[in-house]
């Protein structure tokens, strides 16, 4: 059977073809700028065509991308026929769900009403579905959350010190983000240092531009750093993560900004942004810093200490650390920040091999061999993990 992954951001549609027969990988794209200049980068047959094609919508934009799928030039597929699921990845799936669901349109209200805890995630993810139901009437469909690995974490562990009215009225707790990561590379850390995944204590430190770190012990997720939003937990690219609430208020009283002008500041002006003032490229901020930039310096430095703090902290989560993790765009590509980080945990007998370290998308061992905690670079695979659960559910295997 062949899947279609579809991933929806606010201003973007990410997708994958995978043939679940051999896993294979057939085509995938990821149209940004959606409802600006957009443009299209589609990549198959390890050819890459950059598409400039401005689209107004989510739907303009699933359009445009089965098109390319089904281009007579560089085929995908014949027929949308040879489509057999969409599997759908969906941030925020709150108390409602556990694993993954088929959608109907009581999962689709359930996405809806999370929207308050996503509001830049979920909105463009029913766009999404439903734009597939269009294209594609009566065709298989799955909502894989990523919440939905965190349901694991122990309630003293998940709810906040606030009046317990709140939970009940409100569901105001953590739920994390990111779960099909943390949960595909969990499996690989676990399988590369040789440890049964019932009996593993991995942290898996997912830092891209939206970042969390996740203590994954025995196989199921018991922290993680993002909390009722995906705005909490580490610093990142451009959003805060976790602050003293009062810093949110008093900025409120003295600037007099509202509280959607404030959360657009929160998730969008802040983190290694905010600090730095330079991008949300931290490739840029290690220039600026190279160049002798002291903000971008600060920026750096302040995202290395918190990444370690939390890392620290799960080992106190899990009495122990039998290994680290780096995958996602920064964690994957970005060798002087996880030294950084990690440097800031040689208390802890962690040591790091420069030269495996030096090294951009490779699973590779990047601690050195006396390293008291082996540390790897482990490749998210967050589609795969989105089209093997939408496999098992329409075939009920």
């Amino acid at each position: 059977m062949k899947i279609l992954v579809i991933n929806c951001g606010s201003s973007s549609l990410k997708y994958q073809l995978i043939d679940m027969e051999n896993e294979n990988l057939i085509a995938k794209g990821t149209y940004e700028r959606i409802g600006e200049a957009s443009f299209l980068t589609h990549k198959i047959n390890g050819e890459k065509y950059v598409l400039q094609h401005p689209v107004k919508t989510h739907k303009e934009a699933l359009d445009f991308s089965i098109e390319q799928l089904l281009n007579k030039d560089y085929p995908a597929i014949s027929s949308l026929e040879e489509i057999g699921a969409v599997g759908h990845r969906i941030v925020h799936g709150g108390e409602y769900f556990s694993e993954s669901a088929i959608i109907d349109e009581d999962v689709i209200r359930k996405i809806d009403d999370c929207s308050s805890l996503a509001p830049v995630h979920n909105p463009a993810a029913i766009i999404g579905i439903r734009a597939c139901m269009e294209l594609m009437p009566g065709k298989p469909m799955v909502a894989v959350f990523d919440t939905a690995f965190h349901q694991t974490i122990p309630e003293e562990r998940y709810i906040y010190p606030i009046p317990y009215k709140y939970y009940e009225k409100y569901k105001i707790r953590k739920y994390g983000a990111h779960g099909t990561s943390h949960f595909y590379v969990s499996r690989r850390m676990a399988e590369l240092i040789n440890k049964p995944i019932e009996n593993s204590k991995i942290v898996v430190c997912h830092l891209g531009q939206g970042a969390s770190i996740c203590a994954v012990q025995n196989g199921k997720s018991v922290d993680t750093s993002m909390g009722l939003t995906p705005l909490g937990g580490i610093p990142m690219c451009a959003r805060s993560g976790d602050l003293d609430p009062s810093v949110v208020t008093f900025i409120m009283d003295k600037e007099g900004i509202a509280p959607t002008d404030m959360e657009k500041l929160l998730n969008k002006e802040s983190g290694v942004f905010g600090i730095s003032g330079v991008s949300v490229d931290f490739r840029d901020i290690e220039a600026a810093a190279a160049e002798g930039d002291e903000r971008a310096k600060l920026s750096l430095a302040h995202y290395k200490y918190v990444v370690a703090e939390f890392i620290a902290k799960y080992a106190v989560a899990m009495q122990g650390i039998d290994g680290i993790a780096f995958t996602a765009g920064v964690g994957e590509n970005q060798c002087k920040i996880r030294k950084g980080i990690c440097e800031n945990l040689a208390f802890m007998g962690i040591k790091i091999n420069d030269e495996n370290n030096n090294v951009r998308g490779e699973e590779i061992e990047i601690s050195t061999k006396d390293s008291s905690i082996p540390v790897w670079v482990v490749p998210t695979n967050e589609e795969l993990v989105i089209a093997r659960d939408t496999l098992r559910l329409v075939t009920n295997k």
